[in-house]
């Protein structure tokens, strides 16, 4: 059914970065000022991928077109969603105290119109390698199941940050390597070079570093919007009212799993991932890219 149509790209970029103290969706790490997001924008390129879609706040639409659609006019279809607090179910009233946007699964909702092809969905801010991009390529070329989807898994002591804790999604899986649960894990961090979390009693609570996360990078067929969109439908009468509420990527598709709905295949790629949660990131970021840079994967301009 979708075995001709060349995937899209799906951006989600309307977070606040209140921890990163800017926007650092378009913070500049390459030798020729590019984004973290432009690495990822050049690597879904190099996989098949023929269309772009940002998920950002609408005050940012100036910043993004001004850094983005130049260079990539002519290499790939470029397309804007954007989210916003009001763009609830008919009849919901949200709480005037609500700054921040609806999460990562709403973000996803929020392209649908955008979107009639396989897609894959990933955060702005995350580098996540090209064998990433290439591996759900290669899975929606394989796959002939729309109600089988896919996401790419990491080693969980390669994501953590020497600056701050950081959250996590640790996946499980069945023997087939299908998804079977994702536990939100807050405040990760390392003791004696260690990882572990403080649990809600403030107990550590130590892991091994081998379990695998989810990085939200997500290969997800046109069918999943109906799945992301019940979903919204059930969590926002509960949450309007909570300024903190999120609508996280996993709890739809733990629901889809549970009722039988779908799958998620977990892909493994031996690419590094990093990213940028606190200011302090930036300098380690900038050193990976430049070690890329002279290893050959990558040029010094990317857009030249």
């Amino acid at each position: 059914m979708y075995k001709n149509q060349k995937p899209t790209l799906l951006v989600l970029a309307a977070g606040m970065g209140s921890r990163y103290g800017g926007l650092k969706q378009i913070d500049k790490i390459g030798p020729s000022g590019e984004a973290i997001l432009d690495y990822s924008v050049f690597d879904a390129i190099r996989a098949g991928f023929g269309k772009v879609v940002f998920v950002i706040r609408r005050e940012l639409e100036e910043d993004f077109r001004s850094f983005f659609d130049h260079k990539l006019k002519g290499k790939i279809q470029v397309e804007y969603a954007f989210q916003e607090l009001d763009n609830v179910p008919d009849g919901i009233n949200v709480s005037a105290d609500r700054k921040k946007p609806w999460g990562t699964g709403h973000a996803i909702l929020v392209a649908s119109d955008f979107i009639q092809e396989p897609f894959a969905a990933i955060n702005a801010d995350d580098f996540y390698g090209a064998g990433a991009y290439q591996a759900v390529a290669e899975y929606f070329k394989n796959n002939h199941n729309p109600s089988h989807h896919c996401m790419v898994g990491y080693r969980l002591d390669t994501t953590l940050s020497e600056h701050g804790t950081v959250s996590r999604g640790v996946c499980t899986t069945d023997r087939e390597g299908f998804l079977e649960s994702i536990r939100e894990v807050t405040n990760i961090g390392q003791r004696n070079g260690r990882p572990g979390y403080d649990d809600a009693a403030q107990q550590w609570q130590p892991l091994t570093g081998d379990e695998i996360v989810s990085m939200n990078i997500w290969g997800f067929y046109p069918e999943m919007f109906q799945i992301f969109r019940e979903g919204f439908g059930n969590f926002i009468p509960r949450a309007k009212d909570d300024p903190k509420a999120e609508y996280f990527i996993a709890l739809p598709l733990m629901d889809a799993i549970r009722q039988g709905k779908g799958k998620i295949k977990v892909l493994k790629t031996n690419d590094q991932w990093f990213g940028v949660t606190y200011k302090d990131d930036k300098a380690a970021a900038i050193d990976s890219i430049n070690r890329f840079i002279n290893a050959g994967k990558y040029p010094d301009n990317l857009w030249k």
